[in-house]
């Protein structure tokens, strides 16, 4: 049974872990410039705020679109559909920056995705880039495209200036760096690992919740 001390304790402790997380967010905030769409800005974005502006572009597109639920790692993130459409036309998938290329793998499981779910078409963003093999794979397979972060870049600035803006202003709403838990859909907080000093980021409803990621940026 929780005493008041406990509760008191753990009351304590999730306000500094709180302050910590604004803190470091702040931090990290002040050394990208949020003023107009660059590769940087876009490097910054974590992964669940990536995946919304991926639905919020394709949306100014005019399709319709449906965002899967839960974390990062899937097959397929984001349903396009046609206007007035019931079935899926097209299956995306989002990798959100990081510092090695995205390979051949997840767009093979994208593959395997419209296969299972009778999709034609697969479109696969990353803000980061694709290695050969993966450009190459989907060259030959023909109904996969890949958007890398320059060509994802370019072609929100072909919108319409108040389109790109508001894509501009939605990305960079309150905090979109702090990587969101995926099983808890909470921020999570940036701890440290006590035996090698790793610096990662973890789910504020340790232990309950050991949702990790790394702290790569």
């Amino acid at each position: 049974m929780r005493t008041l001390t406990s509760v008191i304790t753990l009351g304590a402790f999730a306000t500094l872990a709180h302050a910590i997380a604004r803190m470091f967010g702040r931090r990290a905030r002040s050394r990208v410039d949020t003023a107009q769409w660059t590769p940087e800005l876009l490097k910054q974005i974590e992964w669940r705020r990536f995946e919304q502006l991926c639905a919020a572009y394709f949306e100014a597109l005019g399709f319709r679109t449906d965002v899967v639920p839960a974390g990062p790692g899937r097959g397929v993130d984001i349903n396009l559909f046609a206007q007035g459409a019931e079935r899926a036309s097209t299956l995306v998938q989002c990798q959100p920056w990081n510092a090695y290329r995205v390979g051949i793998k997840p767009v093979r499981g994208l593959l395997g995705a419209m296969a299972s779910g009778n999709v034609g078409e697969g479109v696969m963003v990353t803000s980061g880039k694709f290695t050969q093999e993966a450009r190459d794979f989907a060259r030959k397979e023909k109904t996969i495209s890949l958007i890398d972060g320059t060509e994802l870049l370019a072609r929100i600035n072909a919108l319409a200036p108040e389109q790109a803006l508001g894509l501009l202003r939605f990305a960079t709403e309150g905090d979109f760096q702090t990587p969101t838990c995926p099983t808890c859909a909470l921020k999570m907080i940036p701890r440290k690992s006590t035996t090698h000093g790793r610096k990662f980021w973890g789910c504020r409803n340790y232990p309950s919740c050991k949702q990790t990621f790394s702290n790569s940026l």
